[in-house]
């Protein structure tokens, strides 16, 4: 149960922080090059001007998700930690 747990505690973090990178990236980039981010369609603009908006409101399934696997690891770890001492 503890190898499980650490997996969930430290696996949604992992991904979160990837897919959050991969996209900063590609943001980064387009700024660079002069670009504005459209953040709605995950495409560089270079006409227009686009509003900044959060990466939790863009992907809500995926950090409320994540950060939800994350407290169930932690959970899984806690008992599995528990359940070794007894």
């Amino acid at each position: 149960m503890l190898r499980i747990g650490l997996l969930l505690l430290v696996l949604p973090g992992l991904v979160m922080m990837g897919a959050y990178m991969f996209e900063q990236s590609a943001v980064d980039a387009c700024l660079d090059g002069g670009g504005s981010w459209n953040y709605d369609a995950g495409a560089c603009d270079s006409t227009g001007n686009h509003p900044f908006v959060p990466f939790s409101a863009r992907h809500p399934l995926l950090v409320n998700g994540g950060m939800l696997l994350s407290v169930v690891g932690l959970l899984f770890c806690l008992a599995g930690l528990y359940r070794r001492r007894t």
